[in-house]
């Protein structure tokens, strides 16, 4: 993302914002409400667009949404007329991929979240942790989510993130999320960009140097503590500066 103006009349929600994402990180971004996190989010998916500068993905403008991107929402997108399998095929049929190998990277996603026996039920017999795991197996390229596990109750909060963590380690798909929960930020990403207060701009990059391998007892680790107190201390800074204009 190069230089992001997004305007609404007089009325600008991000301002000069850019971001660079290499391919296999996992990256998140968190900031005040309404500071434009999911406008950013949206615009990489080409479902928005910028009112000024330029958005690529793998080298290519993005100008609109694309097989190479999934989205994954914090309610549940599953196709209801598709079963498991289809749906995680839906992006594979779309690159017109063999069905042969559409068929054998199907086994493989459903492996990794452990739907092997759900391959032909419908989202209407999954529970909410098993359909965003059915998202995210549908979108293992770039993937893109806006608050996924925001609907989960706590343990099963905690359980998919500790599955999405496992599956960055296997894939190492290319991540970006947004999030209001500091502790889930810490956890899931290699790399933490906090943003101001709108118009939404970088305040600052964290580099998250915590172990590949993660375990939730982690979050309890001096280590772990320390950067989410970091994080706190810039977001509460970012919300003073809006409170005092």
């Amino acid at each position: 993302m190069e230089h992001i103006r997004v305007s609404y009349g007089s009325h600008t929600v991000l301002k000069d914002f850019s971001l660079t994402v290499e391919p296999g990180e996992i990256v998140g971004i968190v900031g005040p409400s309404g500071c434009g996190k999911s406008t950013l989010l949206r615009m990489l998916a080409g479902l928005d667009f910028p009112s000024a500068g330029n958005i690529i993905v793998n080298d290519r403008k993005v100008t609109g949404p694309g097989p190479d991107r999934g989205m994954v929402f914090q309610t549940y997108t599953l196709f209801p007329w598709m079963n498991v399998e289809d749906n995680i095929k839906f992006g594979l049929k779309i690159k017109k991929l063999p069905k042969a190998e559409q068929q054998e990277i199907a086994d493989r996603y459903l492996k990794i979240i452990g739907l092997e026996k759900f391959a032909k039920s419908y989202s209407k017999e999954l529970s909410g942790g098993m359909k965003q795991r059915v998202a995210i197996a549908r979108a293992l390229e770039v993937l893109l989510m806006d608050e996924p596990f925001g609907a989960l109750d706590p343990h099963t909060k905690s359980m998919m993130q500790l599955l999405m963590r496992e599956i960055w380690v296997k894939e190492h798909p290319t991540v970006v999320f947004i999030t209001h929960d500091i502790d889930e930020a810490v956890f899931l990403a290699d790399k933490i960009y906090v943003m101001s207060a709108r118009p939404g701009k970088m305040i600052k990059r964290v580099n998250v140097y915590l172990p590949h391998k993660r375990t939730l007892d982690l979050k309890d680790s001096p280590e772990f503590i320390k950067i989410r107190k970091g994080i706190n201390d810039l977001l509460y800074m970012a919300n003073t500066e809006e409170d005092m204009e």
